[in-house]
């Protein structure tokens, strides 16, 4: 065939042709190469969407007029108006502890997430490392765990908050009357010092004598923080100053039979509305609400009211506007309070709302970042967010219906919500047009796919092998390693033996050589360079100048007895072995 005949022919080549229910397909590749593939995010985050359920009004009667049916209109419209004016459209559910989630904290830059549980762990949550299939704490820490004994069991966490600075470290505060200063990655930074507890006077110990009930930071100084604790103190604390308070406020109560004591319940610190010095403010269980000037002196408070909420109810939810003129205060009995720094005796405007403070101390309010809103949990599950005004509620969203809600938190660079349920739940919440990062930056991202590795189950930790996981292991070498390291001790030199009856010898570290008293014990103690020897090759080292040169046993060489062994031939000695096989 002639080229130009080739050039202009048309050739065909033949595959093999299966049909479309042929099981071979599924062996049959489709494509060569490498292929990629590319998140769907948008599918992702409609897939996060939350769908909230509408309840049917009660004694709901047949709409029989079109002015009717334009009012349940209203109604849809305004839900969706309000999801599109909060970030609460979609929501990323993290369940990382195994009871109720007491307490919720984000550093400054929205990178790093805290949450705290009534089972006494923290747990740390990276946005930045976690994906739609990942949604795990990549660390879990019990801030008591070097302390705690067999028999006891962990100290639930009460109140979790990064600083407001940097970041770099939080105030931790458990169920014990020391709170800690832990850095970022878990490392405890300050143990606060206990009080001695036989001393009467408050302003005289050094630390709390009760449990600590809560704790926050000072709004502009990041070395300082307070804590509330159940002996009628406030405390600010130096984090850089562990053995004592900086200051100490005794609040002395006035409640009849209390003797002068009551339990701190709540405590705020914030700017004052005339922007000088700080405000601190403090509720108690006597149902007194306390304000002291922010940088003290603490000898007595700018203001107090007596009866703020009922006595004996703990207020455990207290927060102060970004401006510090208004006040809001959640208490045991069931009433949301708002109060004026300015006029600070009665409160502006109260409104019914069920209290978690009987099961779940730490149920907190909060306002927005912007302090254009308040919000909080109830008792069914639902965030409520409410008019600063008036307490009237803009908008109410089922969280974990039927379940309490009990910490909320507004972020304000994220401007995300997130909540923690007593179902050990946290839930983030998010809108794809209002909120950036956090959630919306973990269900843009493509889902991790699950590696072998990712199951315990079916690896080795070969750390104990003193092999990496990265590293590559050529077949028989480790045998050899391990026949070399298992033959024999380590003598003085440093040298392995081959002799499997030499004993290990203690390992020369250098903090071992440096000990101060190391030249001392050499010069005055005889015998202390044997310490650094092997007895065996010391002992052995005399074997043979004993035997030429018998010192200490010359004396027997002479009169030693010796053993005598009957002489048996190879019949007798058959014989004697199947004898004692018999008797066996």
């Amino acid at each position: 065939m002639s080229g130009s005949e080739s050039d202009g022919d048309d050739y065909r080549v033949e595959e093999p042709v299966l049909a479309d229910d042929d099981p071979m397909r599924a062996f049959v590749p489709k494509s060569f190469g490498k292929t990629t593939k590319e998140a769907n995010v948008a599918a992702q985050i409609e897939q996060t969407k939350r769908q909230v359920e509408k309840p049917a009004p009660q004694n709901q009667k047949k709409v029989a007029s079109d002015s009717d049916d334009s009012d349940l209109d209203d109604l849809e419209s305004d839900d969706e108006d309000n999801s599109e004016r909060f970030p609460i459209s979609h929501e990323m559910v993290l369940k990382t502890h195994e009871r109720a989630v007491t307490s919720i904290a984000l550093d400054p830059a929205g990178s790093r997430m805290l949450t705290g549980s009534l089972d006494g762990t923290v747990n740390f949550h990276d946005f930045a490392a976690m994906t739609p299939t990942t949604l795990r704490a990549f660390k879990t820490v019990d801030p008591w765990e070097t302390k705690k004994s067999a028999s006891s069991d962990s100290h639930p966490i009460q109140h979790l908050e990064f600083s407001r600075h940097s970041g770099s470290v939080f105030l931790c505060v458990t169920a014990h009357p020391q709170a800690k200063i832990m850095s970022r990655d878990g490392g405890v930074v300050t143990e606060f010092v206990k009080g001695d507890m036989y001393l009467r006077d408050m302003h005289n110990t050094k630390g709390h004598v009760g449990e600590v009930t809560t704790g926050t930071w000072h709004p502009t100084d990041q070395n300082l923080c307070v804590t509330a604790g159940s002996d009628s103190t406030l405390r600010i604390w130096d984090i850089n100053n562990k053995r004592s308070q900086k200051d100490v406020i005794v609040f002395k109560s006035k409640a009849a039979g209390s003797a002068g004591r009551t339990r701190m319940t709540a405590v705020a610190w914030g700017v004052s509305s005339q922007g000088n010095s700080p405000v601190l403010i403090s509720a108690a269980l006597d149902g007194s609400l306390v304000m002291y000037g922010g940088n003290g002196p603490f000898t007595r408070p700018a203001a107090e009211v007596k009866d703020a909420h009922r006595p004996d109810t703990w207020t455990g939810g207290i927060d102060i506007s970004t401006d510090g003129r208004m006040v809001v205060t959640r208490g045991g009995d069931g009433l949301i309070k708002l109060w004026d720094t300015r006029k600070f005796k009665q409160p502006l405007v109260k409104i019914e709302h069920p209290s978690t403070s009987d099961r779940y101390a730490m149920s907190n309010i909060k306002y927005s970042p912007d302090s254009r809103f308040i919000i909080t949990g109830s008792a069914s599950g639902h965030l409520h967010i409410l008019n600063p005004a008036n307490l009237r509620p803009e908008h109410v969203t089922p969280i974990t219906p039927g379940i309490p809600l009990i910490a909320v938190d507004w972020h304000p660079k994220l401007n995300q919500i997130l909540t923690g349920s007593a179902n050990a739940e946290t839930h983030v919440l998010y809108n794809p047009s209002l909120s950036t990062r956090g959630a919306l930056e973990v269900m843009s991202r493509a889902p991790k796919k699950r590696h072998i590795d990712d199951d315990p189950s079916l690896t080795m930790d070969q750390s104990q092998l003193g092999i990496s996981g990265d590293a590559i292991v050529a077949p028989g070498a480790l045998l050899g390693v391990q026949k070399k390291r298992g033959g024999g001790g380590v003598s003085a030199s440093g040298r392995t033996s081959r002799d499997p009856y030499r004993p290990q010898v203690q390992q020369i570290t250098p903090f071992m050589r440096s000990q101060p008293d190391e030249k001392h014990i050499e010069q005055n103690i005889p015998l202390s360079r044997m310490l650094h020897e092997d007895p065996r090759e010391a002992l052995l080292k005399y074997a043979d100048v004993a035997k030429k040169d018998p010192v200490f046993t010359g004396a027997w060489a002479k009169t030693q007895p010796v053993t005598h062994y009957a002489e048996l031939s190879d019949e007798e000695e058959g014989e004697g072995r199947e004898s004692k096989r018999v008797k066996r």
